[in-house]
């Protein structure tokens, strides 16, 4: 009789929070994936070449990397996370959509940098109320849901900026266009529920002005380590378009590598409710590394497509599962915070992800950097292997 309650609960609906998060988080990319493919094209247009292109990418990402902890933090000292996460999906759904009326390559670069705000601002606050609003043992399949609506975003937004641009609708109207899903998203935040403050842990040694725990700054030093290695997955289509794939179809190539992190999400996250969390990610890092050797070897462009499909489960078995992990050695009064420093370290090591893996690219050929990914990548899973066997605190 209570395993068959424990079975109804685990598999009962997740509460609206999770939902409507989810909900927001998919509009979201919907409007942000149908940009982000356009970018390079429309910056030539404006005259702008590669060097730009990269500039604006590190001063968003770099912008976005600080917010996150700030905000986290914030959102532990005030009790209040949903208001920075409205303004935060807010400022991105107005910005986003000036991008039609841009006439010079610094108005990419300041729309650009202002969406990159408000994801910096809304980031952290969000995964804490992710956390706050399931049971423990629901951790794992209510990130999994995020990141696989997330993923699911970004397979619609491509899609349906294609088919406008087929159909003779401009750029710049696809950009004035993303205003529509941006709104959806931010109507779906009115139905995430935050407990008053009132509600919230009082301040203690364990609260937000403490220091993390010891063995939650190892896990993200070693997060931050495997980060260093995972570089854009632009990479990827790129040793694609190497190999001999059509320029065509490199978009179609895209939305396959987004399907196969969609359904991994889904799964990585409910998996990691029921077996040690840290055995799932140990997976995915050793299918990153054994993807990008494979990559590394490959000769023909089949082959690249065999291998994405296969290296979504990558991203299933870890980005959840990581977020899951974080909620269980944070304090609650301090889930802002944490999960601040998760996504502000690994949004400061993509920068020289992407200049290490573009500097061995461009110098000695893309086996040299792919390999080195997977070499980092498995030095990163040894130092997981150890921190799970060190001795933990009382």
């Amino acid at each position: 009789m209570e395993k068959e309650k424990e079975k109804e609960k685990r598999t009962a609906g997740l509460p609206l929070t999770v939902l409507a998060l989810g909900a927001t988080s998919f509009f979201t990319d919907v409007a942000s994936e149908a940009v982000f493919p356009l970018l390079p094209g429309f910056l030539a247009l404006l005259g702008a070449g590669p060097t730009f292109l990269g500039l604006l990418e590190g001063v968003a990402d770099a912008v976005s990397a600080l917010l996150k902890y700030l905000a986290g933090a914030r959102s532990d000292e005030t009790g209040h996370k949903k208001g920075l996460v409205l303004f935060g999906y807010g400022l991105a759904t107005v910005v986003r959509p000036l991008l039609a009326l841009a006439t010079s390559p610094f108005h990419v670069l300041a729309i650009r940098a202002t969406d990159r705000i408000g994801k910096g601002l809304r980031s952290a606050p969000r995964d804490a109320l992710l956390a706050g609003a399931v049971d423990p043992k629901d951790s794992g399949r209510a990130f999994g849901f995020h990141r696989a609506m997330d993923h699911a975003g970004a397979v619609v937004g491509p899609f349906l900026a294609t088919a406008l641009l087929v159909f003779g609708v401009s750029v710049r109207t696809v950009f004035a266009l993303t205003l529509v899903p941006g709104l959806l998203a931010v109507a779906s935040l009115f139905l995430v529920k935050e407990p008053p403050p009132a509600a919230a842990p009082p301040p203690t040694a364990a609260g937000s002005d403490a220091p993390l725990p010891a063995r939650l700054k190892r896990l993200l030093g070693l997060l931050f380590l495997f980060a260093l290695a995972n570089s854009s997955d632009a990479f990827l289509l790129l040793r694609a378009r190497e190999l001999g794939t059509p320029e065509t179809w490199l978009p179609a190539l895209w939305l396959l590598l987004h399907l196969s992190k969609m359904w991994w999400s889904a799964r990585g996250g409910a998996w990691s409710d029921t077996m040690p969390r840290h055995r799932l990610v140990l997976a995915g890092w050793a299918v990153y590394a054994v993807s990008y050797a494979l990559l590394a070897a490959a000769w023909q462009s089949w082959q690249v497509w065999v291998v994405l499909v296969a290296y979504g489960a990558f991203a299933g078995l870890t980005e959840p599962v990581e977020k899951a992990m974080v909620k269980d050695l944070a304090p609650a009064a301090a889930r802002g915070r944490a999960f601040g420093l998760y996504h502000g370290l690994l949004g400061a090591a993509a920068i020289p992800a992407g200049l290490l893996t573009g500097a061995l690219w461009q110098t000695f050929g893309a086996p040299a950097a792919l390999l080195t990914g997977a070499g980092v990548a498995a030095v990163a899973a040894a130092g997981l292997v150890a921190w799970v066997r060190a001795p933990r605190p009382a």
